[in-house]
């Protein structure tokens, strides 16, 4: 055996299931075709990449920045197999690791580069392996329904449930082939890419390239069959013109994002393939998912609840919060926790949820978190850097739908002498890209209701009836 059995993890017993169906066949492949790893290749890197952490102390958080690598898989069971915990990480500013970094008290960060791994050790509190509650096994970083980073806890019988609903509800399974283009760091990308190939023996493609007519060549080139993407992707490639057929690609999931009814129509007309809508979140893994077949897309549209999931509504009509209940759904949040948002089994997203004849749309967030492709934005971080801004008296962020990423900043700013490009340079000195508002909205004075508060949802309505009638 490669791996042993490990009773207390299921995934890996789930692995060394994997390992003996599958041996030598495939499981990475890069966008050419190529082979980049069999599963058995995959356990025996495992073995020497667990070498590296044999002076980190079992229990300890391991934060993983590898972006979109073949090594995903081999690098979480070798910290499974340690008994560490992986924190997967995106990119980010260096502030903003370090910042995750502290907050979910690292022993140690990988990376690669390129290259080799490298494992930097860091300093944490003598404490940072007692955990209250149930000792986690997996973080992933999220906002929650706050804006504050902090990480979601959970046990591997989560994550192993999650996959078993995605892919019994998505249909697919070790005769498929999933082309990873999103990040494998993110919830999305791990859930879809990373769990399926260790535990049910899916196959996948990973792509560093994200050109859309890349993406198209790669999807042809490795007849892949399954394609978990983003609005962004879908809307890129029906856009592209002189497009060819791809015969072996059956299913097309679009997540992070609402996808809209001009992107969904426009790749489907081309490409003759239905785009089915995903609703998921960090907290608990899969909620919803359009199974129908036809081409008939609605804004906001998610499709029906997944397998072995149950959702609660808290308004009999109309919209309302939701309540998510399955096996998949975190342990809690870290540092900081909030009981009544997330609890063993039980889940309550900050989305405004409505149930109609034909399944269920999100029509509203109850918060005011800006979602932008999939990353939550606090309005008042990017408030603080405008306010810094020399002659800027008020400044207010809210979001606008936007068709590629679900919602976008604007900065509804009053002040003296003030120039919109200037103020945007200055918010890219500070703030990542996906942080600087799209548009800058200069006025005299910022309105106030009859009680002299500010509602971000008005100023979002006033701006886009603005934008209406000047195009």
């Amino acid at each position: 055996m490669l791996v042993p059995t490990s009773p207390d993890n299921p995934i890996l017993t789930a692995w060394q299931q994997t390992l003996a169906r599958c041996g030598q066949r495939p499981a990475v492949f890069s966008p050419t075709g190529a082979v980049v790893r069999t599963f058995v290749e995959i356990g025996l890197e495992a073995l020497k990449i667990a070498r590296l952490f044999d002076t980190i102390p079992s229990h300890s958080v391991v934060a993983v920045q590898i972006g979109n690598s073949e090594m995903w898989p081999e690098v979480v069971l070798a910290l499974w197999r340690k008994k560490l915990i992986p924190l997967p990480l995106g990119e980010m500013t260096q502030t903003e690791l370090a910042y995750a970094l502290g907050t979910c008290r690292a022993a140690a960060l990988v990376t690669n580069q390129g290259g080799p791994l490298i494992v930097h050790r860091r300093p944490v509190p003598d404490d940072a392996r007692r955990w209250v509650g149930p000792t986690p096994e997996f973080l992933k970083l999220t906002s929650g329904t706050t804006s504050a980073p902090r990480a979601v806890r959970f046990r591997c019988c989560q994550l192993l449930a999650d996959c078993e609903n995605i892919c019994k509800t998505m249909g697919f399974s070790d005769a498929d082939l999933n082309y990873a283009v999103i990040p494998l760091s993110h919830s999305y990308g791990f859930s879809n890419l990373i769990t399926p190939l260790i535990a049910r023996g899916v196959p996948m493609v990973v792509s560093r390239d994200r050109m859309p007519r890349a993406v198209l060549e790669g999807l042809l080139v490795t007849n892949a069959t399954v394609f978990p993407a983003t609005p962004f992707f879908y809307q890129k490639l029906g856009e592209l013109e002189q497009t060819p057929d791809l015969p072996a690609l059956r299913v097309c999931i679009s997540a992070g994002a609402p996808l809209t009814k001009r992107a969904g129509s426009m790749f489907s007309v081309k490409f003759g393939r239905k785009i089915h809508t995903f609703y998921g979140s960090s907290e608990c893994g899969g909620i919803a998912y359009d199974t129908t077949e036809e081409p008939n897309y609605e804004d906001g549209f998610v499709g029906a609840p997944m397998q072995g999931v149950e959702i609660d509504f808290h308004a009999e009509q109309g919209a309302g919060p939701i309540q998510v209940r399955s096996e998949a759904v975190g342990d809690g949040y870290f540092p900081e926790d909030d009981r009544a948002v997330l609890s063993v089994g039980r889940f309550v997203p900050a989305d405004l949820v409505e149930r109609r004849a034909r399944g269920l749309f999100i029509v509203g967030r109850t918060s005011e978190v800006i979602n932008v492709a999939g990353r939550k934005l606090n309005p008042h971080e990017v408030e603080a850097r405008l306010a810094e801004f020399p002659g800027v008296k008020q400044a207010v962020v809210f979001g606008v739908k936007s068709p590629l990423r679900g919602e976008e900043p604007v900065a509804c700013i009053a002040g003296d002498d003030l120039a919109r490009e200037a103020i945007l340079r200055f918010c890219q000195e500070k703030l990542s890209p996906w942080q600087v508002p799209r548009d800058v909205w200069l006025v005299g004075e910022i309105p106030t209701n009859e009680r002299g508060k500010i509602s971000r949802r008005t100023l979002a309505e006033s701006y886009r009836a603005r934008h209406s009638n000047l195009s």
